[in-house]
């Protein structure tokens, strides 16, 4: 399933859960052939993401709307701002409201961290990579907020990539039995399936050194001065990912080390959702943000 075909469903489901049998306020008051037109006001300081989803899903319920972008994805956002304008049947536009609301606001948050976090990174050659610790049924436009803050998207989820974490490897009954285990599943079941592996010590990357077989090795929960103990013994080798315990303070100090990939959770996890209004435009009468 392509992105788009993702998104239809995505919205196609949210849709279901909010309106169920029908958007009874919006039946019982508002005349079904009424037009209107709705703007989108910026309540606070951020990076800007959703545009493009919203208007696909105001398309969605009515596809012949007219969506006017003011402000673009990835743009910075200010107080008083307006991101977009939109004109439909008022029916559509009450039934999207929240859904388009939840969504930027979301968005809006995660785009806005990302970019605190990769601005950290300016300079260096490490990458900011986000997780799978994500909100259920909502995976695609987190990870499509983080692409938009700046950072770089890791894998979508079980299906793409081979992550031998810990408890693989404990299960399996050791770091090389799994790597050679994945290993030759990839040879025989699922050719062209990258493998990375997560270590815990030193001796866990002079393991998978021996053993080879993998695309990139994951230094968790390293020190910046184990990562760098780590990085002299991987040679370049393989790609390399530095995770766990690293938050705005000390993410300068694990780029530092010349890791490849930084990938942090929180991004996502921790991110507070923005501020955002939609509200209706009626020639002469004047609102507030």
């Amino acid at each position: 399933m392509n992105y788009n075909e993702q998104l239809n469903l995505l919205i196609k489901n949210a849709l279901a859960e909010d309106i169920g049998d029908g958007d009874h306020s919006t039946l019982s008051s508002i005349d079904a052939t009424a037009n209107g037109k709705a703007i989108l006001k910026i309540k606070e300081e951020g990076i800007l993401a959703g545009v493009t989803v919203a208007e696909k899903i105001f398309r969605y319920v009515q596809p012949d709307v007219t969506f006017s972008i003011l402000k673009k994805d990835g743009e910075p956002m200010h107080f008083g701002e307006l991101a977009f304008e939109v004109e439909a049947r008022v029916h559509t536009i009450l039934q999207t409201e929240r859904l388009v609301l939840n969504t930027m606001q979301r968005m809006s948050g995660i785009a806005t961290l990302t970019k605190l976090y990769t601005d950290k990174l300016k300079g260096y050659k490490t990458k900011l990579l986000d997780t799978r610790k994500t909100t259920p049924n909502f995976r695609l436009l987190e990870k499509e907020a983080v692409r938009i803050g700046g950072g770089v998207n890791h894998r979508f989820g079980l299906f793409d990539m081979i992550m031998l974490k810990d408890n693989h490897i404990d299960y399996c009954g050791g770091i090389e039995k799994a790597i050679n285990k994945a290993y030759d599943y990839v040879q025989n079941v699922k050719p062209g399936l990258l493998i990375e592996v997560e270590t815990r010590s030193i001796e866990d990357v002079q393991k998978v050194l021996a053993t080879g077989k993998v695309n990139r090795i994951m230094l968790d929960n390293f020190t910046p001065a184990l990562i760098t103990e780590a990085l002299q013994i991987i040679k370049g080798q393989y790609e390399t990912e530095a995770s766990g315990g690293i938050n705005l303070a000390n993410i300068e100090s694990y780029a530092a080390t010349g890791v490849d990939y930084i990938s942090s959770g929180a991004i996502i996890h921790q991110a507070r959702s923005l501020d955002l209004s939609l509200k209706a435009s009626i020639p002469g009468r004047l609102k507030t943000v």
